[in-house]
């Protein structure tokens, strides 16, 4: 035989090893997180129940849902367990300490400055300083009078349309003279 007659064949195998082999390895790696639960973990089941694992056993966990709430779970229906911040992030809506992770940036510029640095740099420039609104409000309060303008023509071409409308006969499907 050829040896390009065999070729689609061995890449048919090799795509089917390459694909059994990364469902085996999830397998464990779920097999493995289910033997290491613990009780105090907070996890959540296949069907999107959170709880706190209360008791392990061999094939079975007993989850605490709520106050006097005690569940009995399969093993495999354990999706995940989840980590303190996030378990208290989605049950309790208890968001992690943000400011001893990491600075936060704040919403407005005005405390990236220094005090008085603001100052500093426009003095030591000999550029003037520019003043946008002043000029802007001239060219503001003509474009509304074009814009009002345009408007009231608007609207008194519509008035016009509307009258001429009302002048004319209407047209029906049949002749309504004749009956």
């Amino acid at each position: 035989m050829n040896a390009f007659t065999l070729l689609p064949f061995i890449v048919l195998i090799a795509a089917m090893f390459l694909m059994t082999r990364s469902a085996k390895k999830k397998q464990q790696q779920a097999a493995s997180m289910r033997n290491e639960l613990q009780p105090g973990s907070g996890v959540r089941t296949i069907g999107g129940m959170y709880a706190t694992v209360k008791e392990v056993n061999e094939d079975t966990v007993l989850l605490d849902a709520g106050p006097g709430v005690d569940l009995l779970f399969a093993k495999n229906a354990i999706g995940a367990v989840l980590t303190d911040d996030e378990y208290n992030r989605i049950v309790h809506g208890i968001e992690h300490d943000l400011k001893s992770d990491t600075d936060i940036v704040p919403d407005d510029a005005s405390s990236l400055t220094g005090t008085g640095a603001s100052e500093e740099p426009a003095a030591a420039s000999d550029d003037k300083a520019v003043d946008l609104g002043k000029q802007d409000a001239a060219e503001d309060k003509a474009d509304a009078a074009a814009a009002a303008e345009a408007r009231t023509d608007a609207a008194a071409a519509a008035a016009e349309a509307k009258a001429e409308a009302d002048e004319e006969p209407k047209k029906t499907d049949g002749d309504a003279d004749a009956k």
